[in-house]
């Protein structure tokens, strides 16, 4: 059997196959709430032979959207459109995660189609908030630099978040620590730079991560797994790199991380990004390897046996999709054939086998 189709255990969950669907927003919340274009964009995914479906970026509080058609879960009015949709991935093999996440200094902007612009408080948006008053450029809003009392309340965000994700019946939880939002603010000195125990030094700049880790898995479930999206550089001179993402990934792994969803890039908008066919595999590869912690693989990720190989060579464990899913909700079920894999489908489809 290839290894892309092998089955993979994390805890006690099983992933029939390596390829997850990456949390990819949709910007078609109302207030929130999940509709039924999440239920039929995620389903799809699963029928399409999914291992894992990760439910896109989900604030934990209002100002903790990147725009006001995000996704949300800080309250419980949230839980049950997520349950049905949790429900549904399951009964078709595949395992249902949800990434939570603030948006930081880049909340508070209109969905692409909507014209992708600063959303004023007058027209619905709100204040954005950062661990400094550094804007992610001229076109955002100067964030209010976060008080000791308010890092206090957005962890006891991710907390009830968490708390709620259980309730809904996810299976795997990702801490959004990437693209320059919040935590990846923290963690980069090019945004963080701040005086006190948040700032400055590599170990208070990765301490809000810390906290929110620690405090999110007491309510999370030992025998489930927990994952953390980084960005492995922000590919700028003195900002967050390599080095220190795999010191980083080591002291996750002793935190109990599962694994490290390594992407890359996203805190400044002008930073030069090899972008092309596993642009990020290098980086992933070298976390696995140095810290000795499963990492998921993602970035341009379009062709099965490319798939295989980064597998087969031990460059990631899972194998992150985005936009490949987007243009082929079946993508599992085609790569099988490719491979030479026979795999169920699902029992309306087995006619077209």
């Amino acid at each position: 059997m290839s290894k892309l189709f092998s089955p993979l255990y994390i805890k006690d969950i099983k992933f029939q196959n390596r390829i997850v669907v990456s949390p990819m927003c949709q910007y078609s919340a109302l207030d929130g709430f999940a509709t039924d274009w999440h239920l039929v964009h995620l389903g799809s995914r699963a029928v399409g032979g999914a291992g894992l479906v990760v439910v896109e970026a989900t604030a934990v509080s209002p100002e903790g959207r990147i725009s006001p058609d995000d996704l949300g879960l800080w309250k419980d009015e949230h839980i049950e459109k997520l349950q049905s949709i949790v429900s549904f991935i399951e009964s078709q093999g595949a395992i249902a995660g949800i990434q939570l996440a603030h948006a930081g200094r880049k909340a508070s902007i209109a969905s692409e189609w909507k014209g992708g612009k600063l959303v004023s408080p007058d027209q619905g948006g709100w204040q954005p908030v950062a661990p400094s008053p550094i804007p992610f450029s001229g076109d955002y809003a100067l964030p209010h630099e976060l008080t000791h009392t308010e890092i206090s309340k957005i962890v006891h965000c991710f907390v009830t978040a968490t708390k709620r994700a259980v309730k809904a019946g996810f299976k795997v939880l990702e801490i959004h620590a990437a693209h320059g939002y919040l935590i990846h603010e923290f963690l980069s000195p090019l945004a963080n730079q701040r005086e006190d125990n948040y700032g400055g030094s590599f170990g208070r700049r990765i301490s809000l991560l810390e906290e929110v880790l620690d405090h999110v898995k007491t309510v999370w479930p030992e025998n489930y797994p927990l994952f953390v999206r980084i960005s492995a550089t922000d590919w700028v001179e003195d900002g967050w790199d390599i080095e220190q993402s795999v010191k980083l990934a080591g002291i996750l792994k002793q935190k109990g991380v599962d694994l490290i969803d390594v992407s890359s890039g996203g805190l400044v908008p002008h930073a030069h990004i090899p972008i092309g066919y596993g642009y990020q595999l290098p980086l992933a590869k070298r976390i696995r390897n140095e810290a000795e912690i499963s990492v998921g693989g993602v970035g341009m990720l379009t062709d099965p046996i490319q798939m295989e190989t980064i597998l087969q060579n031990d460059g990631a464990d899972l194998i992150f999709i985005g936009r490949e899913f987007l243009r082929d909700p079946y993508l599992p079920l085609h790569a099988a054939k490719r491979l030479g894999e026979d795999i169920e489908w699902p029992v309306q489809y087995r006619r077209s086998k």
